[in-house]
């Protein structure tokens, strides 16, 4: 009687312990499920796996039951982009292929001045058309500029200063010409080598100065300005081809009418040699 209660109590004692099984298994549950859950956060292809694996091995679920490893999606690889082409190299032709530079000429500082003082001679040309054609006026460009030499004999009456009616007209369309542009005109006045004596013209260099002063006159009346114009006397002194002959002394019987080209430049004074240049 007293061994049958004794197993009585024995097995009353061991039915009181038996929900510390469930308790732990419930426990150990809670605590895989937390390790799962930090397992997901921290995204982690390597401890899934072994997650995984620990899990379906505690589990004792082996073989073709094994339970797939969850793995995070993970977007395909972007295509690398394709290398550029690189450039083909400039294929410079050989040094004998090429041409010959071009040759630089230095800008002229003249050239301009001379195309003005053609065109200025072009336009006393067509004013003095008939003149030019009768071989009584010839018109020529230098260095000096522009040079129109006007017979005397159109202009003057043997030993006289005082200018015709007929050449007062060609002389006043020059001077609409010359009134025109801004160079210096000078005026020459030229004999042949026969001498003068009279009241009026002493010698020859009167007579070709009187003949250049009625010329710039006229000029002066018709526009061009007085500080532009100068008179110079020659005389004889200055022929362009002999007076043994009465064409050559007509020839010599002459009146320049010179535009000037415009040469600046600066002045510079010549010392004695051994002196100091002047300041």
């Amino acid at each position: 009687m007293r061994r049958k209660r004794k197993y009585l109590d024995q097995r009353q004692s061991d039915n009181h312990e038996r929900w510390l099984v469930s308790y732990a298994d419930f426990i150990t549950l809670l605590f895989a499920f937390f390790v799962v859950m930090y397992a997901l956060s921290s995204l982690n292809e390597g401890k899934y796996r072994v997650l995984s694996e620990s899990l379906i091995d505690a589990f004792g679920r082996k073989g073709p039951e094994r339970i797939a490893p969850v793995r995070p999606a993970v977007p395909p690889p972007l295509p690398l982009p394709l290398p550029l082409p690189l450039p083909l190299p400039l294929q410079r032709p050989h040094t004998q292929d090429l041409p010959p530079p071009p040759i630089i000429k230095p800008a002229d500082p003249q050239a301009g001045q001379r195309e003005q003082m053609r065109t200025i001679a072009q336009d006393i040309l067509k004013v003095l058309d008939s003149l030019v054609r009768n071989g009584q006026v010839r018109v020529t460009q230098s260095n000096r500029g522009i040079s129109v030499e006007i017979n005397a004999s159109v202009l003057f009456a043997s030993g006289q200063a005082q200018l015709r009616a007929q050449s007062e007209r060609a002389l006043q369309e020059v001077g609409k010409v010359l009134a025109e542009v801004r160079q210096a005109i000078e005026v020459e006045g030229h004999t042949d080598d026969e001498p003068i004596s009279t009241s009026q013209f002493p010698s020859n260099w009167e007579l070709s100065a009187a003949r250049a002063s009625s010329v710039v006159r006229l000029f002066a009346t018709n526009g061009v300005a007085e500080s532009r114009l100068s008179v110079v006397g020659f005389g004889p002194n200055r022929p362009v081809t002999s007076n043994d002959t009465p064409e050559g002394r007509a020839r010599n019987r002459r009146v320049t009418v010179l535009i000037l080209a415009e040469t600046p430049g600066k002045v510079v004074e010549i010392p004695l040699d051994g002196a100091p240049p002047a300041r």
